[in-house]
């Protein structure tokens, strides 16, 4: 068995990640054990996805010893204990914020007062080293996890956001220490103490990082809210008697009571009764669904006014709501093109800031003015405050996982990053015909029957010779004759000739039955029937040829109508700007006809399935940008093959490998709405990333005391710890716009 078909998918929630700087440490550390083929860490959700034959506690201790925890995410974990476990983190971060706050106020207030006892006088020998004991106290509580995640970093060989704080504020206590210790040996202006800076900048930095806690609980919304829908009981029937046991225990083929309004618990099929089941949680189709014998049930789907039983066929981590979870998880923690740029640089970015800090301090202490190692401590204790990279490795995950959120509930699912983004660059859009832009549920529209033959019998004889094709043509006409009551005849030697028709025996007469280019290959004559063919498909209908005995006896039309939103929709792509081609395997008229209907100027007919991909690929060969939107299945090349592949699903059909994109219910209005969502949230990223960059950019040379010869302007390291806590919240607030398009 080769590596590719044993290689699972593991996912871990990664406790402990406080900045861009930890993806790089995180990757590195998991990537390094043995199995695993590839890693991809989210910081917006603090989640990584590891591929690979490998066990996940080797995974949870590569992560420890990098200095992060880390847990073993399930398909349906109790998103109520994981929002618990986000607002205890959000409470910490206040409470810590708070005492660090309060302490830094109260000195800042007693120095501009002057209150405070002069360091080196006989009063400050004594104050002085007790307020540095409670300052260091301080410190430790509201920010011995930045100094852990230093320490731990440190033993890596990495740096990260902690090591920059850690050393910004774990210096301005050492510095102040020296000062006091030191204080008759050093001049006068140098007499500062900077103990209120350190624990302000903890204050300003523990209340960013809660408000963003708070602000990146919103983005996981959509997952939350489609966990939330599976139930946690089912009601089984076993020895003939209804019981209500955990979800965990239903077994493939167990027969389930749903009673009116009760939540669906597992996929299945309509075995008893009649409803209407409620699927805008999956689909984003507000009107309920009826459901009668037959019919498939969802799990999380909500049953309306009628009872029923049903016999579950998809349990646990298999069910369409399960992979809806999975599908969501997976796009929300892919990266897309422009998101490889901003982890590139944030790998860089920490060292380089500290390279930067050391030159500052080396160039104030030099050719600053007096007291000069006192400015150069400050200034490089600005530049290590404000270059934290947290805004800048938020900039795309946090876009990313908003707006794949808010596709998911729309009954949109994105299960690739890059789709996400290349979506809203395409020129021209595919769309195959039976079930996109038309229903996909034919029926018999006419039937017309030569010399003394009746119209049941034309059926009768078309039915039984179909009634062993699995076409979906086949099945309209199956249908027609069971709605007709006819009893089929028995056939012998039944061949399906694919693209053609099909052909047997019944009572001793030949039969065939398919289209004009079956009877042609067969010699048999029909020259007098080309003109009722031609209005048969003009009118959109497929027509079929019945032939017994090498004789034209009947024409069956079946007529696929189209969706009754497709005319509109191809109206909006073409507002967009888009080129439409209906890429269809039927006849050119009968296509002609349906892209007429449906507003579609361009066509390509009698295109095998398999020949879709060298349409897509023609078309990319001639500089176009193409999204191909098929069903999945038979569109699979052409799907793999176009820049973004759409796949028309439904809710019981939602792992479609071959698809970028999956939309759970068929309108195609969903196209038009994927390419404004991808346009949306290419520009909240690049605002994101251009408010990071500049915001770097600018806060650096700053912080660096680049306005000082000039205007004589020195950032205040509490400022920048500020300003760095306020450049990340500003990420995540704008990324959360995306969830209102």
């Amino acid at each position: 068995m080769s590596t590719e078909e044993t290689a699972k998918e593991i996912q871990l929630s990664i406790l402990g990640m406080r900045c861009a700087g930890c993806v790089s440490a995180i990757e590195s550390a998991l990537a390094a054990v043995e199995g695993v083929s590839s890693v991809s860490v989210n910081f917006a959700d603090h989640t990584a996805t590891i591929k690979g034959q490998v066990n996940p506690d080797v995974l949870k201790q590569a992560a420890q010893e990098a200095g992060y925890d880390a847990a073993v995410m399930e398909g349906f974990e109790d998103p109520s204990e994981q929002e618990e476990q986000e607002l205890q983190r959000y409470r910490s971060l206040m409470k810590k914020a708070a005492v660090a706050g309060i302490f830094g106020a109260l000195l800042m207030v007693a120095e501009h007062f002057s209150w405070l006892p002069e360091i080196g006088s006989a009063t400050g020998q004594w104050f002085w080293p007790e307020l540095a004991l409670l300052t260091l106290a301080i410190l430790i509580y509201s920010g011995w996890h930045f100094y852990s995640g230093a320490i731990k970093s440190l033993s890596q060989k990495q740096a990260n956001m902690d090591t920059l704080i850690a050393l910004g504020t774990g210096s301005a206590w050492l510095y102040s220490c020296i000062v006091i210790d030191y204080a008759d040996t050093l001049p006068t202006l140098a007499k500062h103490a900077y103990f209120e800076a350190a624990v302000v900048i903890l204050a300003f930095i523990n209340l960013g990082s809660g408000l963003e806690t708070l602000a990146r609980g919103k983005t996981s919304s959509a997952i939350r809210q489609l966990i939330g829908l599976q139930p946690r009981t089912a009601r089984v029937i076993r020895n003939a008697e209804e019981m209500d046991i955990p979800i965990e225990q239903v077994g493939l083929g167990d027969i389930l009571r749903v009673r009116p309004g009760e939540k669906i618990a597992v996929d299945g099929i309509l075995l008893e009764g009649h409803s209407t089941v409620n699927e805008a949680m999956l689909t984003g189709e507000a009107i309920p669904v009826e459901k009668t014998i037959g019919s498939e049930v969802v799990a999380g789907t909500i049953n309306q006014t009628g009872s029923f039983l049903f016999k579950a066929t998809r349990i646990g981590r298999d069910t369409a709501l399960a992979q809806i979870v999975a599908s969501v998880r997976l796009a929300q923690n892919s990266k897309p093109e422009i998101a490889r740029l901003a982890d590139k640089i944030s790998s860089v970015f920490v060292p380089t800031v500290l390279v930067i800090s050391a030159l500052t301090f080396l160039i104030w202490y030099v050719f600053g003015p007096e007291p000069s190692l006192g400015y150069a401590f400050v200034t490089s204790m600005t530049v290590l405050v404000i270059a934290c990279p947290c805004a800048l490795g938020l900039a795309t995950p946090i876009s990313v996982m908003v707006a794949v959120g808010r596709a998911a509930q729309s009954g949109i699912l994105i299960r690739k990053g890059d789709a996400l983004q290349t979506a809203g660059k395409l020129s021209c859009i595919i769309l195959d015909k039976t079930g996109t832009v038309t229903e996909g549920k034919p029926m018999v529209s006419s039937i017309v029957a030569i010399d003394d033959y009746s119209e049941d019998q034309i059926l009768l004889w078309a039915a039984s010779l179909e009634s062993g094709s699995e076409h979906p043509l086949a099945a309209a006409i199956v249908t027609a004759a069971a709605n007709k009551h006819l009893s089929l005849d028995k056939t012998q030697g039944f061949l399906a000739i694919p693209g053609f028709g099909v052909m047997a025996t019944i009572n001793d007469q030949h039969i065939l039955f398919g289209n004009k280019a079956l009877m042609e290959t067969k010699n048999i004559k029909m020259a007098r029937y080309n003109n009722k063919l031609e209005k048969l498909s003009a009118l959109g209908q497929t027509p079929m040829l019945l032939a017994v005995n090498d004789k034209i006896v009947g024409i069956i039309a079946v007529s696929d109508p189209i969706k009754k939103d497709s005319a509109l929709a191809v109206q909006q792509l073409k507002d967009l700007g888009l080129r439409i081609i209906m890429v269809t395997g039927d006849n050119q008229i009968t296509a002609h006809a349906i892209a007429k209907q449906a507003g579609i100027s361009e066509v390509r007919a009698q295109v095998l399935p398999q020949d879709k991909a060298a349409v897509v690929l023609e078309l990319q060969q001639q500089g176009e940008i193409v999204g191909m939107v098929g069903d999945g299945i038979n569109d699979a090349p052409a799907l793999a093959q176009a820049n973004v592949g759409m796949a028309i699903g439904t809710g019981t059909d939602v792992a479609i490998e071959s698809a970028d994109i999956v939309i759970l219910q068929g309108s195609l209005l969903k196209i038009p709405e994927i390419i404004s969502l991808s346009k949306a949230t290419v520009i909240n990223i690049k605002q994101n990333l251009m408010g990071a960059f500049f915001y770097n950019t600018i806060s650096i040379p700053i912080a660096a005391g680049l306005l000082y010869p000039l205007f004589g302007i020195l950032l205040n390291p509490m400022i920048a710890g500020a300003a760095m806590a306020l450049s990340s919240v500003t990420v995540v607030t704008n990324a959360n716009r995306l969830r209102w398009i």
